[in-house]
């Protein structure tokens, strides 16, 4: 039985039979866009409004830096550079403009999704913002007018089910195999495309591959961020939070700064409020495997999984990716991490799935 599958764009429902797999979905469109799901059997869509910032975030970036990334090409070969008019707006009306459209679209497309949802299953929800650069011509300053004209809105639906965090074997297993995004402040859909060639060294039963730009300094997921939970030197004094649960050590979660070239995930930004919140040691520095002894715990986010836990890890033992045709032509090392989620991964989880329900868009049936 086929799952649910909508496309929604410009009025017009696909349904099923029409519409392609989210993945062939993006690699056609060329675009920014954020991907979330409903929880609780449909009832919500998991932090929505901060979807919507992060979408006119991504927007606004590709714009101004990189607009090949946001608009269809104007030439078939996809070759010639789009200059884009100046822009003057702020952050702020990007995200107004963003949300006037995708809200209007959600309001349509939404409540054909919901009629369709198979019982057991949520739905994953990808929304795209595409530039349409043939109406840019004539424009000489982009504003608030312009832009509804200039952008598209597709919304993807698709039927989803959730894995139950916290059961042994539900863990992921990471490989690292490819270097850093370009652009990675800014959620786009080329990166479905330029993401395909690393799947040739993905090692079997690998669930996840990583992204460093030196072998050693991890940066996060090819579709999510990354967090390790490491020891700190004995030496330093120990946390609040971890003296509460009668820890002999000091421990810090560590995750990848923006600056160093990983998305601002949603999940991502909510795992560092809710360590401060809880007096979790949280650095935003990106994780050394050279120092992976220390390393306790580990996880990764995503708005689809929110938070799982990591089983293993393996990175090639020389940094010459480019010299292999495939995973069997590297050696490898191995992190294994045993027993199911840690002490502070469940607590991290268990925090993010209370705020879920309190940031969660309600749908009305």
């Amino acid at each position: 039985m086929t799952s649910t599958r909508i496309v929604f764009s410009n009025g017009v429902v696909s349904q099923a039979s029409d519409a392609p797999s989210v993945s062939t979905f993006l690699q056609e469109r060329r675009g920014a866009y954020t991907t979330t799901r409903t929880d609780n059997n449909g009832s919500c869509i998991l932090f929505w409004e901060r979807h919507l910032r992060r979408l006119a975030s991504s927007a606004r970036i590709l714009y101004n830096s990189s607009p090949n990334l946001l608009f269809k090409s104007p030439t078939p070969s996809g070759l010639e550079p789009i200059r884009t008019p100046s822009s003057s707006s702020s952050l702020s009306m990007w995200e107004s403009m963003i949300k006037s459209l995708v809200n209007d679209s959600m309001n349509e497309a939404l409540p054909i999704a919901l009629k369709e949802k198979r019982d057991g299953e949520e739905l994953a929800v990808t929304v795209l913002v595409s530039g349409d650069y043939g109406k840019l011509s004539g424009i000489e300053n982009m504003g608030s007018d312009d832009f509804l004209g200039v952008f598209d809105v597709y919304v993807y639906f698709s039927g989803y089910v959730p894995f139950v965090f916290g059961v042994e074997g539900t863990g992921a297993r990471l490989a690292l195999v490819g270097r850093g995004r370009d652009v990675a402040e800014a959620k786009y859909s080329d990166w479905v495309r330029l993401r395909k060639p690393l799947e040739k060294l993905r090692p079997p039963s690998v669930t996840e591959l990583l992204l460093s730009n030196d072998g050693d300094q991890l940066l996060e997921g090819s579709i999510t961020n990354f967090f390790v939970v490491c020891r700190k030197d004995n030496s330093e004094a120990e946390d609040k939070f971890l003296q509460t649960c009668n820890n002999s050590h000091s421990f810090e979660v560590q995750t990848a700064p923006i600056s160093d070239g990983v998305l601002p995930g949603v999940i991502r930004q909510l795992v560092i409020e809710v360590c401060r919140s809880k007096g979790i040691p949280v650095s935003e520095v990106a994780s050394s495997w050279s120092q992976h002894q220390r390393w306790k715990e580990a996880f990764i986010t995503s708005s689809l999984r929110v938070l799982q836990h990591v089983e293993s890890i393996q990175v090639p033992k020389t940094w010459e990716l480019q010299e292999s045709d495939c995973w069997n032509d590297i050696a490898w090392e191995q992190k294994l991490f045993e027993g199911g989620p840690g002490m502070i991964t469940k607590t991290i989880q268990e925090e993010i799935m209370e705020r879920a329900g309190l940031e969660g868009y309600t749908l009305k049936r």
